[in-house]
């Protein structure tokens, strides 16, 4: 590798993961009212990477790939950025802060097929209590095992009913996995919304989908034909991969939340485990379970004092009617959280599956 080349990476590494690390942090801290202090705290490493992302030389042909991940996570990072404080100058709305961070994804997306070749970007997508487990790192230095990594079925921004897929580079078949179905927010897809999860699964083992809705949102009301196709996709796992058929956890954020009671509450859901986030719950559908079902079904439920959208006080009210009517609840509610997703909890909700 070119003296230049190296250089270029020493330069842009450094800020660009500082400014992913800043947009997770206005990512798990939105609150309307908060949102000046909350831009105010990450401070401007936008402004560092901006400087070295102009700077990019021509590197010769054998690193075409890894510029090209660097450029393209660079800009979708600066895009939040931008989109970002434009809001905050009075040009835009919450919707516009959401947009904006939708841009944070697609930086992660571009910039992981690094993680093999680069340990800082290998530590960025590890939980921070794993980024000194040598055992960890040593099995990550591996050659990858074959169909594993990131990938999309389906899954292209704006398409709907695919799906994406993480199964950790470590992946052997000799044993039985633990799955995460990770289901996105209102208007959300699975594309952008695997990276809430791809960090802990990768760290703590666990093979990831993240599926998009058939429709605008999951199917809240009326026909259901999320469901069906959440089989589908299951089955597709499943005939490739050791699925646990014990550890199988259907979670998901607001409206991805409540489906997990639409769909995994019904007699003949698979799922093992439910874990909605910032969701919303009807009296009716602890009414209309099957009774055997909920009888110590495991459920997290996890949400934000702060939430605007859906007020605690439902939280309270669904862990009270669920424990009534025979599941097994575990309750977190979390003091500074507000209607967005804390992903802080996913190392627990899987210590939580795995029975730890």
């Amino acid at each position: 590798m070119s003296e230049a080349v190296v250089d270029d990476i020493v330069a842009v590494l450094p800020p660009l993961l500082q400014s992913l690390e800043a947009l997770s942090f206005v990512a798990r801290h939105l609150n309307p009212p908060d949102f000046g202090r909350v831009m105010e705290a990450i401070g401007a490493p936008d402004e560092a990477l901006r400087s070295v992302r102009a700077q990019l030389c021509e590197w010769p042909d054998d690193f075409v790939d890894v510029r090209a991940a660097l450029e393209t996570a660079s800009d979708a990072a600066l895009s939040a950025f931008t989109g970002l404080r434009a809001v905050l100058h009075g040009q835009g709305d919450l919707v516009a802060v959401f947009r904006a961070l939708r841009y944070s994804a697609r930086a992660q997306e571009a910039l992981y097929p690094l993680s093999g070749r680069f340990p800082p970007v290998s530590d960025f997508f590890l939980d921070p209590s794993r980024r000194d487990d040598e055992i960890l790192k040593a099995r990550l230095a591996k050659p990858a095992a074959d169909h594993s990594g990131v990938m999309h079925d389906h899954n292209e921004p704006g398409s709907r009913g695919g799906f994406s897929l993480y199964v950790p580079e470590y992946y052997t078949p000799d044993r039985a996995w633990p799955l995460v179905v990770a289901m996105h927010g209102g208007s959300g897809n699975g594309r952008n919304f695997v990276w809430s999860w791809l960090r802990d699964a990768r760290s703590f083992g666990a093979i990831l989908i993240a599926p998009t809705a058939t429709g605008p949102t999951w199917a809240l009301m009326g026909e259901d034909a999320d469901t069906p196709n959440l089989l589908r996709i299951l089955a597709s796992v499943q005939s490739r991969w050791n699925v646990d058929p014990a550890r199988m956890l259907l979670t998901g954020m607001s409206d991805g939340g409540t489906f997990c009671y639409v769909s995994g509450l019904d007699a003949a859901s698979p799922f093992t485990h439910l874990a909605p986030v910032a969701s919303t719950f009807h009296p009716l559908m602890a009414e209309m379970a099957d009774r055997d079902r909920l009888r110590g079904l495991p459920i997290y439920l996890a949400h934000g004092k702060l939430d605007w959208m859906f007020p605690v006080q439902v939280a309270r009210h669904t862990r009270e009617t669920l424990s009534l009517a025979g599941a097994d609840v575990t309750y977190r509610e979390i003091d500074d959280l507000s209607h967005t997703y804390p992903r802080e909890i996913n190392a627990d909700v899987l210590r939580w599956l795995n029975g730890k």
